[in-house]
């Protein structure tokens, strides 16, 4: 079997790339040794599911020349099985419809992208009402538990008129580690799969572009922060009214439906001068 030849820029990269997830590891308490076992468990993983040849599984020892891991560890890994399942889960699910719902269907929203207040009961708001929002979704799950979740998260607030409010615009949590955790590796995972497929695969790339600058002022990036914030948001509702639509009026069957993720971000931090090397130091 002839191994792939190893591009010098990779490395690099992949050092550059790893440095925010270990700054999350460090701070979560994610020792080296914890996160190399599992680290081991995906090369495994990704080996056996991914690296077939004729569709047969791959024998221990291939998947031990594939990934540097012993064959002694391959043969218990592959034993315990453990995969990876990379959609959200269910509540965090639950959560991106609802609000989508109430995002873009009458008689929730004044028109699509602009949700209105709803009553919290339907009592008092009929079919505008969360409790008749909540009913659309899932008959299953009670208004008042969905509502006291989200006012812990920050996704809605209430009103002196008893009336609920959405305070963000798409399903992002404010507060709660495990479902901001759920979104990062939703996200992050699309996000990194689309760019290996850019570096791996032949064919027609994902779109994944983004604009950069490095001498920018703090009220610079203030405004520019803000752009993305307004501009940004604007740009992924329309996608998802698009979506929305298409998937109301285009049902594929089961075996041939696909999922789909768009992200826009914004990052910054200090820029600082290069340091002079020390040949050029000492010549001035």
């Amino acid at each position: 079997m002839r191994l792939p030849t190893l591009p010098l820029s990779l490395l690099p990269a992949l050092q550059h790339v790893m440095r925010p997830l270990v700054r999350l590891m460090l701070k979560k308490g994610v020792t080296y040794t914890s996160f190399a076992d599992l680290l081991k468990e995906i090369f495994v993983d990704v080996a056996e599911r991914e690296f077939r040849l004729d569709d047969r599984p791959p024998t221990d020892s291939r998947i031990s020349l594939l990934t540097g891991v012993h064959r002694k560890d391959v043969r218990r890994l592959r034993a315990k099985a453990a995969g990876e399942e990379v959609s959200l889960p269910e509540v965090i699910s639950f959560g991106a419809h609802l609000v989508s719902v109430w995002q873009n269907n009458a008689p929730f929203c004044e028109q699509p992208g602009r949700p209105l207040p709803l009553a919290r009961l339907a009592s008092t708001g009929g079919e505008r009402s969360f409790d008749a929002l909540v009913a659309t979704v899932s008959k299953d799950i009670r208004a008042r538990v969905v509502l006291d979740e989200w006012q812990r998260l920050g996704i809605v607030r209430m009103d002196d008129q008893d009336c609920v409010h959405l305070e963000t615009m798409a399903f992002i949590p404010q507060r709660g580690f495990d479902e901001k955790a759920a979104y990062f590796r939703h996200n992050l995972h699309d996000h990194a799969c689309a760019a290996v497929h850019n570096l791996t695969e032949e064919g027609a790339p994902f779109f994944e572009r983004s604009v950069h600058y490095d001498s920018l002022s703090p009220a610079a990036v203030d405004q520019l922060r803000e752009a993305v914030k307004a501009d940004g948001m604007q740009v992924l509702i329309g996608f998802n009214q698009l979506a929305a639509a298409l998937e109301e009026r285009d049902i594929p069957p089961l075996d041939a439906r696909q999922r789909i993720t768009i992200g826009l971000y914004f990052y910054t931090e200090p820029n600082p001068p290069a340091v002079p090397s020390p040949t050029t130091a000492s010549s001035s």
